[in-house]
């Protein structure tokens, strides 16, 4: 019998998130198109920065992302790997606190502002209630991380459309999920004027049921899920002890296991 930890919800082999920084007023136009084409994601934003001219107001935060993740970015966008530990740890917090007066849920993730990090700030994370940060280290590669702390996306928005064909016709030999994880600047849109190119993401990898369309922390949560399985010594009992459903595959089988399941495959 060959189990593998292969499967998202639905039994699912293939994901797409995104995932855009700074909290910038063109964050507006770039979720009703993903909201249109059923895409979702992560809003990494700078609570000190909302209500100046050029970003989004705190009293729209709420109804703009719903169904979408807010998350954090700090407080005012600073270098994280040159700012003193003691305002690094303020940065984050008051950011968090902020956001979650404005949306009424724990804020659990972030992005470093300019991608900027090193190993005393990636070690201060799970202290202050952060379960993944991403930087903007593009991978290439559909491979999902070893530590969601360091969670380096697969490419810019510059590249979506080569990386969404390339997931379309992803068929991995190792039997991994594939994740599809894009990056950027709402504003960068506007900017390059790249509107169109979002567009054609959208109905390129949108609404279909072969892809989960998942928050980054929707992402953690399920695979933390999977993580946390119990295996029997003889490999035919399996526990699933958290509180969501996950899926595996048993031979040529998938299979979900319910919140609280325990079952012999």
């Amino acid at each position: 019998m060959n189990i593998r930890y292969d499967r998202f919800p639905g039994g699912r082999t293939k994901a797409i998130t995104l995932s855009y920084d700074d909290g910038r007023e063109e964050d507006r136009q770039l979720v009703a198109t993903m909201n249109e084409y059923g895409l979702k994601g992560a809003f990494h934003l700078n609570s000190g920065l909302l209500d100046r001219p050029g970003y989004l107001r705190a009293d729209e935060i709420r109804t703009l992302f719903a169904g979408q993740e807010v998350s954090a970015h700090t407080a005012t966008h600073p270098f994280l790997d040159i700012t003193p530990p003691e305002r690094v740890v303020m940065e984050i917090m008051e950011d968090r606190d902020t956001l979650e007066r404005l949306v009424g849920y724990p804020v659990r993730g972030m992005s470093y502002p300019f991608g900027s990090w090193n190993d005393q700030v990636v070690s201060a994370l799970p202290g202050l209630g952060i379960e993944y940060a991403r930087t903007t280290n593009a991978t290439k590669s559909f491979q999902l991380p070893a530590d969601f702390s360091l969670w380096h996306p697969t490419c810019h928005h510059h590249d979506m459309l080569e990386y969404g064909e390339r997931l379309l016709n992803h068929n991995p030999w190792n039997n991994r999920m594939a994740l599809l994880y894009v990056w950027g600047h709402s504003y960068e849109f506007e900017k390059d004027q790249h509107w169109s190119k979002l567009e054609q993401f959208g109905q390129l990898v949108g609404g279909r049921s072969d892809i989960w369309y998942a928050t980054n922390a929707e992402i953690v949560a399920y695979m933390k899920a999977v993580r946390e399985l119990r295996l029997s010594v003889s490999g035919r009992i399996v526990h699933n002890p958290s509180a969501l459903s996950v899926w595996i595959q048993v031979d040529d089988t998938t299979i979900e296991l319910r919140s609280g399941e325990i079952r012999e495959v």
